[in-house]
């Protein structure tokens, strides 16, 4: 069995009733949804469903949609023959036919193109595929697991997702409870972390918390949930000496006397809600979904760089809609008044893709 669903460690009610859906889902042999905010740990209930179940002995394929090229995710999940489009020089097995006899979990998969939702639709109803440029109809055998932080149903019915393709996706909803509702867990992974990033240092004991340290954990909103959790511990583990209690927690990385013009602060221990962190965006953000100029310009102090301050602000700005919408890029694009295709492009110009 897989050691990383070891890591689902809680004893909140929320918790323990979906370990005991996943459990009892894991020797079904159908489709599942996962739904849940970032960093709740929708890979980890994959890995789970798929190593309690008889498909553990089999492959366990993971696939981030969100991170493939819109032109290269249908080839990506499918295969292409040799010579199906321009650089496809031998054939290439998807990965489908990779997790044949085993599981395929397809993460962030609320974005996918209409093309690739007929297909996978196809592919569920009749265990079939053919690969791009080809004209063979394959049989496989998968168990097809699937995650997203988008609201689905919405989508639906905004007809950007397939009512059909949800229907055969969703024989049942696995939705994980953010880490802000399993308040009595932070200690326990708390401590489990720590633990880790001990024996990691090559330390011989991890000397504890404080109350203090304990309550500002437990009090503190976590918008990035049990990934920003560890995180958290990890740096604070590693900053603090050996044998010294913690007592201070690090939650911001950034926060230095020194930022750079235009930077505020992005986590507070004593913040408990994404209005209290953002309050000046959020409150712009409200106004037909924009940033006051004026709020940019009263912050600015000159002399200043201005081809580097607009770089600044530009990314700040991202960053904060990007934070207000839970790292939902289809939201953010439209706080942002883009398209989501333009939102990537920014993404990518900035290298922001793998925030999260």
């Amino acid at each position: 069995m897989n050691q990383n669903i070891d890591n689902l460690i809680g004893e909140s009610t929320c918790f323990l009733e979906v370990i005991e859906q996943v459990s009892q889902l894991a020797s079904i042999n159908k489709p599942v949804l996962i739904v849940g905010e970032r960093g709740t740990g929708k890979e980890l209930i994959a890995a789970r469903l798929h190593y309690l179940s008889g498909r553990w002995d089999q492959p366990f394929i993971k696939l981030n949609c969100a991170a493939i090229n819109e032109n290269l995710l249908e080839s990506e999940l499918f295969g292409h023959e040799s010579g199906s489009f321009t650089g496809a020089n031998k054939r290439h097995l998807g990965r489908f036919e990779l997790a044949n006899h085993g599981t395929l979990f397809l993460d962030e998969l609320g974005n996918s193109s209409s093309a690739v939702q007929e297909k996978l639709l196809r592919v569920i109803e009749y265990g079939e595929l053919e690969r791009v440029g080809g004209n063979k109809t394959l049989k496989i055998d998968v168990r097809l697991v699937a995650a997203t932080n988008e609201n689905l149903p919405e989508r639906v019915n905004k007809g950007e997702f397939r009512a059909d393709l949800l229907d055969r996706l969703a024989f049942d909803v696995v939705t994980l409870p953010p880490l802000r509702a399993r308040t009595s867990d932070i200690i326990i992974l708390a401590q489990h972390f720590a633990m880790l990033m001990t024996k990691e240092l090559d330390r011989e004991f991890f000397a504890g918390f404080t109350e203090s340290a304990q309550k500002a954990l437990v009090q503190y909103s976590w918008p990035g949930n049990v990934r920003e959790l560890k995180n958290v511990i990890e740096r604070t583990i590693y900053k603090t000496p050996a044998d010294v209690l913690i007592d201070e927690i690090q939650f911001d990385p950034f926060k230095s006397n020194y930022r750079l013009i235009g930077e505020s602060n992005s986590h507070s221990s004593n913040m408990t809600s994404a209005d209290e962190q953002f309050p000046t965006a959020n409150k712009a953000m409200s106004t037909e979904n924009q940033i006051s100029p004026s709020t940019i310009i009263e912050t600015t102090q000159f002399p200043i760089n201005l081809k580097q301050s607009i770089y600044d602000t530009e990314v700040h700005i991202i960053q904060m809609a990007l934070k207000h919408t839970q790292f939902n890029q289809k939201k953010c694009a439209e706080m942002l008044g883009l398209t989501y295709h333009q939102l990537r492009g920014y993404l990518k110009k900035y290298q922001l893709l793998d925030q999260k």
